[in-house]
């Protein structure tokens, strides 16, 4: 495998630069005095920003676009070996590396590496652990899956051996990083595109484990089926095992936790049965103050105090599109935007909603990829049922084709069949004026799924 040298730059080509990791890796080579350059299909703010700071942005993704004095190729899974941009940078014999094998060299330059996986709550968790290095003042370099307002972005250049990112599954991309401390948050039954099945995920996530670097940390989440698996996978390896959870026995435990009035959870901190204190969150939801454990233990272990790790999880809010408020319309309706695209994230948010809602709770929701829809329609639907109204867009695509098996109608005849008031309206414009007409002063509308789905709420508070 190609070896970028990142004390040599030279010139990198992104085959998906506007990707939300891709677009903060090639600013991180930016920042390094790498001549960068990409491609992606559509303009966007993120592809706006990175040509503002003097990279080349191509919007297509053809031949033409790899010129002679590239150096080395990093594409995203979602490029295949069809792309034409992709085939003409082989036909080069240029050095080719996938965005995790890229990342996975990047983590080696830092002493104090941090890799935050699950099959949910990663963006939110390295939220946190981005906070506490802030006000720990480590001058971290972080890079994070969604919107920070506290870094202006989802990239931070730091100048310290400290280093956060998510690390995701899909594909088994993580498998290519080497962490000094890798966090496991749960495993659930997701990207069944790619993966066989739930033990087939389990299996994907021991072997992340034990890509943690001898000396380092596994902290993993105590309460979960498959914790057994995973440090079993470790026991041979020189890396020290946590466990957190709000379950007895577990080193890092929350006892107490409540919620306050905005659904931000405070509890008593324990760590190997010993009262540290209370912890208090302005993040939302019991969910959260179980994963700011593994924060807590990752930090304590790299050298961060407990003070400034208390004030870091108080400063940390979500990132975009992490149950965040975006306005009240004329009406005095609530409109809410969040990412939670799979049953368990939805239940994680309803449950946080019926905490603050003041009136009737409604959800705009638009399913991400045919497959996950397909496998989880029950589940879905149990979800969802909580609200009082489900409006329902159709399916966002991503990398899927449609062979016509599932759809939003589906979900609509299966959330009926539950006594829900459903409506498959498919359109934005359907949902919005539907929204329009029905709703009431303090109803509450979460526009929720992993795509577009947000633009309703922008169109509601823009009239």
């Amino acid at each position: 495998m190609y070896k970028v040298d990142f004390n040599d730059p030279k010139s990198a080509h992104f085959i998906g630069i506007g990707g939300i990791s891709m677009s903060g890796l090639a600013e991180i080579l930016k920042n390094a005095g790498f001549k960068v350059s990409g491609s992606d299909m559509k303009e966007s703010d993120i592809t706006k920003n990175l040509e503002k700071q003097g990279i080349k942005v191509y919007l297509s993704q053809v031949a033409s676009n790899i010129t002679e004095d590239i150096d080395f190729v990093v594409y995203t899974a979602a490029v295949h070996e069809d792309n034409e941009e992709f085939q003409a940078a082989k036909k080069a014999g240029l050095p080719m590396l996938t965005r995790a094998e890229f990342l996975g060299q990047l983590m080696d330059n830092y002493k104090y590496s941090v890799a935050v996986a699950g099959t949910h709550g990663k963006t939110t968790t390295t939220s946190m652990m981005a906070h506490i290095m802030l006000t720990a003042k480590t001058d971290p370099t972080i890079s994070i899956g969604g919107m920070l307002e506290t870094i202006g972005g989802n990239i931070r250049v730091g100048s310290s051996d400290y280093f956060v990112t998510e690390a995701c599954e899909y594909t088994n991309s993580y498998h290519s990083f080497r962490p000094y401390a890798s966090i496991i948050l749960n495993v659930d039954n997701d990207h069944l595109d790619f993966f066989k099945n739930i033990e087939n995920i389990a299996a994907s996530f021991a072997t992340f484990a034990t890509k943690t670097v001898e000396g380092g940390i596994l902290v993993v989440n105590g309460d979960m089926k498959y914790r057994d698996q995973i440090v079993e996978a470790v026991k041979d390896k020189n890396i020290k095992v946590v466990t957190f959870g709000k379950k007895d026995g577990n080193d890092y435990q929350a006892k107490n936790i409540r919620l306050n009035e905005l659904g931000q959870p405070t509890y008593e901190l324990y760590i190997n049965g010993e009262d540290m204190g209370e912890i208090s969150l302005s993040v939302m939801g019991e969910h959260n103050a179980i994963n700011s454990l593994s924060a807590i233990a990752a930090s304590l272990y790299i050298g961060i105090d407990l003070d400034n790790i208390k004030e870091g999880l108080k400063l940390c809010h979500s990132a975009d599109r992490r149950f965040q408020y975006k306005g009240t319309t004329d009406k005095g309706a609530v409109i809410i935007d969040d990412y939670a695209h799979h049953p368990t994230e939805i239940s994680a948010s309803m449950a946080v909603a019926k905490t603050v809602v003041k009136n009737e709770l409604w959800v705009a929701f638009q399913p991400h990829t045919y497959s996950r829809t397909k496998a989880h329609l029950k589940d879905f639907a149990k979800a969802l049922s909580v609200a009082d109204h489900i409006l329902l867009a159709d399916i966002y695509a991503a990398r899927e084709i449609d062979d016509g098996t599932i759809s939003s109608k589906d979900l609509e005849n299966e959330l009926k069949n539950l006594g829900c008031d459903a409506h498959y309206l498919g359109d934005f414009k359907s949902i919005e004026k539907y929204f329009e007409k029905n709703s009431t002063n303090n109803d509450m509308l979460i526009t929720m799924g992993a795509g577009n789905i947000d633009s309703v709420g922008v169109e509601l508070l823009s009239k």
